[in-house]
């Protein structure tokens, strides 16, 4: 029987690259998803432990293993096959980024043939840029964090990913600069494995009734402010 379970708390942008260990080992312990999964745990009356992943992919094959009892990843349809998703908690806006000199001037101009477009392997971006590219093709980095640094390095035309982590990216290197607005919006929810016909369903219904009420109560946007997360908004209720 367990005695506790696992939380998989994924830091989202903000970073200007992966970071070394021990930056890890000192912010870890804080954000939101962090203070979800301590309200959680409280109310279950078990202890927590933290994993952090640097991928949103190694979350999924992670889950696949059982290496983890609660995650904290994208909504995206590819993944409910996988895992048990709860209403979103927070939005993030998806953005490009391209050269200074680039001739791209919006968002509608990059699904054209010949613009090959950088993203985090198995993100959310990566998944829904999947689905709807027509023309453009995609290059893929390692994680979310090293897709700048590809983009620049290969001579890619645009590089996609969460819009803090670009800005962040911006501020880094020269000579680039991110289109306006969002090309999407990522839906940040919490995870439990997959629903089968003899587990998990009590579970995956009680995970999905906490972030509700933690949207309700407050208690999400309470988190964003303590920790001053810039350019997330708590989702509706519903949604």
């Amino acid at each position: 029987m367990r005695t506790g379970f696992l939380a998989v708390a994924l830091l989202l942008g903000g970073c200007a690259a992966t970071p070394p260990p021990a930056a890890v080992s000192d912010l870890a312990p804080t954000g939101v998803s962090v203070d979800l999964a301590r309200e959680l745990a409280r109310r279950l009356g078990v202890p927590v432990r933290l994993i952090v992943y640097d991928a949103a992919g190694k979350v999924v094959e992670a889950g696949r293993t059982g290496a983890w009892d609660i995650a904290f990843v994208a909504l995206d349809p590819a993944r409910a096959a996988e895992i048990a998703q709860s209403p979103p908690y927070v939005q993030i806006e998806g953005a490009y980024l391209v050269r200074s000199g680039s001739p791209l001037k919006s968002n509608d101009e990059v699904d054209r043939k010949g613009n090959r477009v950088v993203v985090g392997r198995n993100s959310a971006y990566d998944l829904y840029l999947t689905r709807t590219f027509k023309q453009a093709e995609i290059a893929r980095a390692p994680t979310s964090p090293a897709v700048v640094d590809l983009f620049l390095k290969d001579n890619y035309e645009v590089a996609a990913g969460v819009k803090q982590q670009l800005e962040a990216d911006a501020r880094r290197v020269s000579g680039v600069r991110l289109l306006p607005g969002r090309f999407m919006v990522i839906n940040q929810a919490m995870a439990s494995q997959r629903v089968t016909d003899t587990r998990g369903a009590a579970g995956a219904r009680y995970v999905r009734d906490f972030v509700e009420e933690m949207k309700a109560s407050g208690f999400v946007a309470q988190a964003l402010e303590r920790h001053k997360v810039q350019g997330a908004a708590v989702a509706p209720l519903g949604l």
